[in-house]
């Protein structure tokens, strides 16, 4: 099966309901994601199969120099076969068009290899406040 990456794909909201809550976890929680993301986002990067979604990644920003990597989601039937190393490729590579200078993503630590080793983030410090 051929996986295509689209940089601002066309999503039904239903369907990133659906990934989100196979790929966190959780249970789909009806979120109105079309216009969070066109309030908030640079772009976003959905990866297809099939014609089901089965990737995605949100990146925001500033406005100016820094883009940051959120909610990065790959279907479990799918993971460990390249498909969010993929995605983050596409958000940096449309980050860097859009003049942005940095991408950041903060992770939790068991996420480390996937972020540091397979998308080439280098680790740098960070400070975090919860709310």
């Amino acid at each position: 099966m051929t996986i295509e990456y689209e940089w601002r794909g066309d999503f039904d909201n239903a369907s990133l309901d659906a990934l989100h809550a196979d790929g966190f976890g959780s249970p789909a929680a009806q979120t109105d994601w079309r216009a969070r993301l066109e309030r908030h986002s640079l772009g976003w990067v959905c990866a297809w199969e099939d014609g089901g979604l089965i990737g995605f990644v949100n990146v925001v920003w500033d406005g100016g120099a820094h883009a940051f990597v959120l909610d990065t989601v790959v279907a479990r039937h799918r993971r460990s076969r390249g498909v969010g190393a993929a995605l983050v490729t596409v958000a940096a590579k449309e980050a860097r068009a859009a003049k942005c200078q940095w991408l950041h993503v903060d992770f939790e630590e068991h996420l480390r290899s996937f972020y540091v080793d397979a998308c080439g983030f280098r680790e740098t410090p960070a400070g975090l406040i919860a709310l």
